[in-house]
């Protein structure tokens, strides 16, 4: 029998960044599904789409443990829960073989008005085990997990140390053949995390364990090869030590803007000029510019507003596939003027996206484009649709 734990072939998981569309698309692709067509459709990307992971592939065996890196967006957690089944790819194949312990987040999987006790037995039991073999593994949980008295209490009582020490005692203790762990021993004290160390050490002999952590230092200690994603796509996988080179050039060039080019015809693109402050009502003016390899058609071009990861108001230009905006190969300054915007006062992080003349493919995406404060009453409510206008200066020599 082969010792390949898991399996994981060109994975790939959208998400709309506006909730009505989003249960637009969700009803559209049900519909699809109940026709017989593939959960995810052709996989081009719909308006206010993105890919949170794109075209992910690795092998696991039993034995190896993983090191996921990646900046804060980059895909990380969302490939976590579909390797725990949380939630569906929309394109690709993951395959695991045996039981999968999973800590994703804290107290995940627990019910808050439980006691601690009692979500040991829930979460046993939805892994297979029997009455009498978790009668057999409890003691040595709560042991593990030093919560004390506290273990007959309800969860919803327990500090985030508690319940990272009862998850991971729980998700370690019960023999997985696979281990996920997403940023758990970020919280808990050095004793604690030493013990978890050791545990992982112990379950690697028999497991394949994934690990995500921003420290290199633990990444190091227990991670055999890594896996750096950036902005949805695999940007390095192999050796770890180059893999966390790979991570600190990343975040040395931080400032730089985190973008995702889903054409093969667009070179680069970039903002030039972005304002970092505006008075309530202002209009905002601002230049991205954008290197084609090749003739470009544009219908549609969106500009997303977000405050505090919550969105709040999409401006856009739409064309008709016979008025799209044409752009030769080469370099073109795509000039905005959107407004006025009558924002809450806030910082706003701005994203952009671009279609093509069908207004259905994906150009380009640009995430985390810019920040900028709107200053101006407190609580003002936000125009959900900004209006927006553009002038195109063509860079290309003559």
């Amino acid at each position: 029998m082969s010792d390949t734990l898991i399996k994981v072939e060109g994975v790939s998981k959208k998400f709309c960044r506006d909730l009505r569309k989003s249960l637009w698309y969700g009803l559209m692709d049900i519909g699809s599904e109940l026709r017989g067509r593939r959960h995810g459709g052709n996989g081009e990307l719909r308006p206010d789409e993105f890919w949170a992971v794109k075209d992910v592939s690795f092998e696991l065996k039993r034995g190896e443990c993983l090191g996921l890196i990646g900046r804060n967006g980059a895909g990380k957690t969302t490939l976590l829960r579909m390797l725990n089944g949380l939630i569906r790819p929309d394109q690709g194949r993951i395959e695991i073989r045996g039981r999968v312990g999973a800590l994703i987040a804290l107290g995940a999987g627990f019910n808050s008005i439980l006691t601690g006790r009692e979500n040991i037995y829930v979460n046993a039991s939805v892994l297979g085990l029997s009455r009498r073999e978790i009668d057999r593994k409890i003691d040595g949980i709560i042991e593990f997990a030093e919560i004390g008295d506290f273990i007959d209490a309800p969860v919803q009582s327990y500090s985030s140390g508690m319940q990272l020490r009862l998850g991971f005692s729980v998700a370690s203790a019960l023999e997985p053949d696979v281990l996920l762990l997403d940023e758990i021993l970020a919280v808990g004290d050095t004793a604690f995390r030493g013990k978890c160390f050791k545990r992982i050490g112990e379950v690697l002999h028999r497991a394949a364990v994934i690990f995500v952590s921003h420290s290199e230092a633990q990444i190091n200690r227990i991670c055999d090869s890594a896996l750096m994603l950036r902005t949805g796509l695999v940007h390095f996988r192999g050796d770890t030590a180059e893999a966390l080179r790979c991570y600190r050039d990343s975040q040395s060039s931080s400032a730089e803007q985190t973008r995702l080019v889903t054409d093969d015809r667009v070179a680069a693109i970039k903002c030039l000029h972005m304002p970092e402050k505006l008075a309530w009502g202002e209009f905002l003016e601002f230049r991205v510019q954008i290197d084609l390899r090749e003739d470009v058609a544009i219908g549609l071009i969106l500009v997303h507003f977000a405050l505090d990861n919550e969105f709040k108001a999409n401006s856009e230009i739409r064309l008709s596939p016979s008025g799209a905006l044409r752009l030769d190969r080469g370099s073109h300054v795509l000039i905005h003027s959107v407004g006025p915007l009558h924002l809450a006062h806030g910082r706003y992080q701005l994203s952009l996206s671009i279609f093509d003349a069908s207004g259905k493919k994906t150009v380009a995406q640009v995430f985390d484009l810019a920040a900028i404060d709107i200053t101006g009453p407190i609580g003002s409510g936000p125009s959900h649709l900004v209006p927006m206008t553009l002038q195109v200066q063509n860079l290309n020599p003559h």
